[in-house]
């Protein structure tokens, strides 16, 4: 079996956007499984990468990202999720996580061929990653419990989606390292 890397996706977030209020609630829900998968993945031994908006800040960097976060009115979210010093980090600009990012260079040099996502926000940026990742070769498992939505309707479409057209594995958080 290939090597697995778990990433997050979006997860250092200060919740100041227009589609705040209607994601903080399903954030809340899939963090617990989130902070799981992180554990599990840190236990284990495995990659942990952070791929993350940079909000239009250019010159910002993973630090300032995550201090931005936890100085949000929803530091609770990121707390638990937060990198360590062995996490990757990587900045995106748009959807996915390897659109104009190192990513597929990183994951060769670490000799990933299996990828966890979880994090945030299922119809988007989750259901992005996924596919250019199928399109890499890349074998991916999404944790339906650890990806949060904005659109419950539009997250389970996506995960017919990535599932069904990308052979993605969809399971709860506990029965991904199974």
């Amino acid at each position: 079996m290939a090597k697995t890397a778990v990433v997050i996706i979006d997860m250092l977030n200060t919740y100041d956007h227009q589609d705040a209020d209607e994601l903080v609630p399903s954030v809340e829900q899939a963090l617990p499984a989130v902070a799981r998968l992180l554990e599990e993945a840190r236990r284990r031994g495995l990659p942990v990468i952070y791929v993350n908006d940079n909000f239009g800040k250019w010159r910002s960097h993973h630090g300032e990202i995550l201090d931005a976060a936890l100085a949000g009115p929803h530091a609770g979210l990121v707390e638990p999720v937060r990198p360590d010093e062995d996490s990757y980090f990587i900045v995106k600009a748009r959807h996915s996580a390897f659109y104009e990012t190192p990513l597929a260079y990183l994951l060769g040099t670490l000799g990933v061929g299996h990828l966890v996502l979880c994090g945030q926000v299922t119809e988007q940026c989750v259901l992005y990653s996924a596919l250019d990742a199928h399109i890499r070769h890349l074998s991916v498992t999404v944790a339906r419990d650890a990806v949060a939505h904005i659109r419950s309707d539009l997250a389970d479409a996506a995960l017919t989606m990535m599932e069904i057209n990308m052979a993605a594995r969809i399971v709860p958080a506990t029965e991904v390292f199974t």
